[in-house]
């Protein structure tokens, strides 16, 4: 399930991550879902009173590769070897891959490749009960913040993509509102929480000043 994206069908480009029904963090999924649903965004990304931050954040988390996973779905037929060769985000911004485990030095590799490696590498993260418990009682990592903000940091990179390489063929799939509340829903939440540094934020600054604008900081 996804908060935002709930009742569509719609082909993922990895399987989705779900939230074992009957956990703590299955219920603050569905209050998380319940506060989105008011069309208060600010409201929606606070922290419920007497909650973890550790396991507002995991939650959260799994939800934004989720939408990001069904996002990138919708263009992956545009998205290939011969129309982006390069990861980048408009003319001024490229990634290279690298994983510090199995990719120790960035490599360069073209935008659906990067993204397959992007996403396959945070799936693993997210299955990893070591990093993302699910069970009650089981601690979150000391180091779980990093996790995360390493995570959402990579996260961004699609969107950027997204909006750089392929927003006229979002456009004509009439997925632009989705995309749009989804990456309003993301910023928010990192901005709530300080999870992005600024200067990773950089390619998409304009647009983020635009969708913010309008709610105030």
């Amino acid at each position: 399930m996804s908060f935002l994206f709930g009742g569509r069908s719609s082909k993922t480009f990895k399987p989705k991550k779900n939230i074992p029904e009957g956990t703590h963090q299955y219920d603050l999924m569905k209050h998380a879902a319940a506060t989105l649903g008011s069309g208060n965004l600010r409201l929606a990304v606070m922290l419920p009173e007497g909650e973890d931050l550790n396991e507002w954040v995991a939650v959260n988390t799994v939800d934004f590769f989720n939408q990001i996973n069904m996002l990138y779905g919708t263009i992956t037929e545009f998205c290939t070897e011969e129309s982006c060769p390069i990861m980048s985000a408009g003319p001024k911004y490229e990634y290279h891959w690298a994983d510090g485990h199995t990719v120790k030095k960035p490599i360069k590799c073209s935008a659906p490749k990067y993204i397959d490696y992007l996403m396959t590498w945070v799936q693993d993260q997210l299955d990893d009960e070591t990093l993302f418990p699910s069970k009650i009682g089981v601690p979150f990592p000391k180091n779980f913040l990093s996790i995360a903000k390493t995570i959402l940091k990579r996260l961004f990179r699609v969107y950027a993509h997204i909006y750089h390489q392929h927003f006229t063929e979002v456009v004509q799939l009439g997925e632009e509102a989705h995309l749009n509340t989804s990456f309003k829903h993301f910023i928010f939440f990192v901005q709530e929480f300080n999870l992005i540094d600024r200067k990773e934020l950089a390619p998409l600054q304009e647009l983020i000043e635009k969708l913010t604008a309008k709610e105030g900081r």
